[in-house]
């Protein structure tokens, strides 16, 4: 699979961004890295509720837990022998995942069927006939939803266990990184214990396409979380370990760049894995679409049907290659209320944090582990 040759210089923040600038506190028991300035270069160089993580998207509100690391021992190897097709199939799903902690009536309907318009009431008999002149109205206009699909090789789902074992509950990317081994998240996908990635995830085959990796370190702000200026936080890196043959996961299903957010309107792929409960066909799911700004925050959000519990982390993508299956990287399904607004038809709108100096100094920090 082709790979991007060139890596791209990061020299300042985007024009007239808002982006959060008050400094974080790291966990110590991650690696300790000097904060990046706008001006780092940043090295890209390795291989879809809401939108939530195991329980209701927007769940981890206030501090969120903290991300877990798997003992030194687990493998990309044990991983792939633990998480066999008959345990993933067995997962129990966790608690409703679909934000705000309860699901839509039209949760359990396939991403990809387009909302009914609703019938056009009945005129009155006595109406008169309009004049000829007058232009017809316009059609009503049906949503935009994203589309089931086979997926690409650089998003997949993250597995573990916490305390039962669950259906995939999040959407990780492949980030272009020195190491080749990072894969990018919402900062309240959480992994647990015997975390894996499985990219281009397919449900009820023996074997997945790309393999099953297991995660090795977490990195998150400690002060991230889904309310208020917490929720700009709200993107996580892991890193991965090679595969039983070392090959690097990015050397398997090429990376996306990650790149700061240009403005708050952007044209974006929007791909991402909603879990079976969610959406019983248990297939990736593709938009397109535009972004705008969250009113009253410093995210983007933008409007699709399709993307229920277990999207959170999915990656908002520009300039992305058909062929290759990777792009630019500018946002993720995370943010306020964990990536979308609370009530009904919470599947239809989603949000991120905007791409800025934070993420950028979390990228370096990760890359330097």
């Amino acid at each position: 699979m082709a790979r991007p040759s060139t890596e791209p210089t990061v020299s300042t923040a985007p024009t007239g961004s808002t982006e959060p600038t008050d400094p974080v506190r790291v966990r110590r028991r991650w690696s300790h890295a000097a904060t990046a300035a706008l001006g780092m270069v940043v090295c890209l160089a390795t291989a879809p509720a809401g939108h939530a993580a195991e329980s209701a998207r927007g769940a981890a509100t206030g501090a969120a837990r903290p991300g877990l690391a798997p003992a030194a021992s687990w493998t990309s190897r044990d991983a792939a022998a633990y998480w066999t097709s008959e345990r993933m199939a067995a997962a129990a799903p966790g608690r409703d995942d679909t934000p705000g902690g309860s699901a839509s009536a039209s949760a359990a309907a396939p991403a990809a069927e387009p909302a009914k318009p609703a019938a056009e009431p009945a005129k009155p008999a006595a109406e008169p006939a309009k004049p000829a002149a007058e232009p017809a109205k316009p059609a009503a206009q049906v949503p935009n939803t994203a589309q089931h699909f086979d997926g690409v090789p650089s998003v997949g789902v993250l597995f573990s266990v916490d305390g039962d074992a669950r259906t995939h509950h999040c959407t990780a990317s492949v980030v272009h990184s020195p190491h080749r081994n990072l894969i990018l998240t919402a900062g309240h996908c959480n992994p647990g214990t015997h975390a894996a990635f499985v990219p281009q995830y397919r449900s009820g085959t023996t074997t997945q396409p790309y393999g099953v990796w297991a995660i090795e370190e977490s990195f998150a702000y400690d002060d991230r979380g889904t309310t208020g200026d917490k929720a700009d936080l709200d993107f996580a890196f892991a890193t991965v370990a090679p595969a039983e043959d070392g090959r690097s996961l990015e050397e398997v299903t090429g990376g996306n760049l990650l790149t700061p957010t240009p403005g708050y309107t952007n044209d974006v792929t929007v791909i991402g894995y909603p879990n079976v409960r969610n959406d019983p066909a248990d297939r990736a799911v593709r938009c397109a679409a535009r972004t705008a700004r969250l009113t009253g925050t410093r995210e983007l959000r933008m409007d699709c049907g399709g993307f229920y519990g277990g999207t959170s982390g999915s990656p908002w993508l520009t300039d992305l290659d058909d062929e290759t299956g990777t792009g630019r990287v500018i946002g993720v399904i995370g943010g306020l209320n964990g990536g979308g607004p609370k009530g009904p038809h919470n599947d239809r709108t989603s949000y991120s944090p905007y791409f800025g100096g934070k993420i950028l100094s979390l990228y370096s920090r990760a890359v330097r582990s």
